[in-house]
């Protein structure tokens, strides 16, 4: 990394400020080839900024901070321009012309900012999701883990699994004095309390839960309400509504957040022994599909012939003959009676599957690592070997170091980093 980065880091012109970040061994000098002089370091001043033939491009804010004690680790400087068009482009054509600098790849500062240990690789994922939030709850969570509450509880193991791997030492190294003959009282109970605590913690709900938002599936046969109270729920006509069986042949899904929680609405075609064509029976292959991948599923048809552990809902409860001795909602699509205690029943439902509020949560790639480390833990209570004992407490160390991204691969790095936008 010694070439010198630069990007617009605010949002695309027109707009009323442009801010453009400069990040690498030259930034502090570009910054200067365009403004003449420079302010002190961390205090903004106002200059005139022009291009190599001396016209002036804008009169701007500008600052400069010297590293290590940056975003990226690296001596940084910022000019927050007029946010049209032109100005930003004259702007970054000129700093391309600037020897050793050159216009970032998406999410190049953050990956300056992980490589420089400004940041660890799960604050680097926080920061990815809470870029991405869409919602209250989505943001706090992603909040918690890009601030770093997430490596926080991880050193926190990783102390505790230090702390025993000297136990462990001690005990092979002085095991012929009379002072250290074997692992001390209380090592299993400590290595036991270890490994549930990471157990609870994987037991926990996902990150992507959360990114993904909560997949609730309205099923039953045609004609049964479901994408009525799918436009009810969504409070917009996004699914057709009409008397003829089989007019839904295929998955509708709608995103949309309740109280702050993100929910996927996903309508199917009514299910049906008989009477099908071609492309309505595939509609119909698929809702059984999608009653696999739901986290609620809505059963409006007869009752106790839902999937498993879907919600008996009776869909129609203004028309005499279609209500439900077992329903746990009763609704009305076309008056609008009942459609409120669904959705507070919804809201009810997905706080007991997302992680806590505010609380940091790991996603797919933590949880596999962590699940590595807790594996080589649980070992531990299946040998009195002390030079086992050691090894796998080496080898859950190892599995957390690469949680934070203190070994890992660059094909890890990659995927990640290419999800944030130019100029992150």
């Amino acid at each position: 990394m010694t070439d010198t980065i630069f990007a617009l880091s605010s949002g695309s012109p027109p707009a009323a400020i442009g801010v453009i970040r400069i990040s690498g061994p030259n930034a502090v000098a570009a910054l200067e080839q365009l403004s003449g002089d420079l302010p002190e370091a961390r205090r903004a001043g106002v200059r005139n900024l022009r291009d190599r033939e001396g016209q002036v491009l804008d009169r701007a804010l500008v600052i400069w901070f010297d590293g290590p004690r940056t975003a990226t680790g690296e001596d940084i400087a910022e000019i927050h321009c007029h946010g049209g068009r032109a100005v930003v482009s004259a702007l970054e054509t000129t700093l391309s012309g600037v020897s050793g600098v050159r216009k970032a790849d998406p999410g190049e500062f953050t990956r300056r900012a992980f490589a420089n240990g400004v940041i660890d690789l799960a604050e680097a994922e926080g920061l990815a999701d809470l870029l991405t939030a869409e919602t209250e709850l989505q943001r706090r969570a992603a909040q918690a883990s890009a601030g770093g509450g997430l490596s926080r509880k991880v050193d926190g193991w990783r102390d505790r699994l230090l702390h025993l791997s000297a136990q462990v030492e001690a005990a092979l190294d002085f095991s012929d004095e009379d002072d250290v003959e074997a692992l001390p009282p209380g090592f299993a109970e400590q290595t036991s309390e270890l490994a549930q605590d990471i157990r609870s913690a994987l037991n926990a709900p996902r990150a992507e839960r959360l990114r993904d938002g909560i997949r609730v599936v309205l099923g039953g046969p045609p004609n049964s309400g479901k994408s009525s109270l799918f436009n009810a729920l969504l409070d917009e006509g996004a699914a057709i509504v009409s008397a003829e069986a089989g007019t839904t042949r295929d998955v509708i899904e709608r995103p949309i957040a309740f109280a702050g929680i993100p929910f996927i609405l996903v309508d199917t075609a009514g299910l049906r022994e008989s009477g099908a064509g071609e492309i309505e029976t595939i509609g119909i292959g698929r809702a059984r599909e999608e009653f696999e991948r739901a986290d609620i599923v809505l059963w409006l048809g007869p009752e106790g012939e839902g999937p498993s552990g879907s919600l008996e809902v009776a869909a129609k409860s203004d028309v005499a003959g279609y209500g439900k001795d077992s329903a746990v909602y009763s609704v009305s699509s076309a008056t609008g009676s009942g459609v409120a205690d669904l959705i507070s029943g919804l809201i009810d439902r997905a706080q007991q599957i997302l992680p806590k509020p505010g609380l940091a949560a790991f996603n797919q790639r933590q949880a596999q690592t962590l699940a590595e480390a807790l594996d080589a833990i649980e070992g531990i209570s299946v040998t009195s070997d002390t030079l086992i004992c050691g090894e796998r407490l080496r080898l859950a160390r190892r599995a957390l170091d690469r949680l934070l991204g203190r070994h890992s691969t660059e094909d890890v790095l990659d995927a990640l980093f290419g999800r944030f936008c130019i100029g992150k």
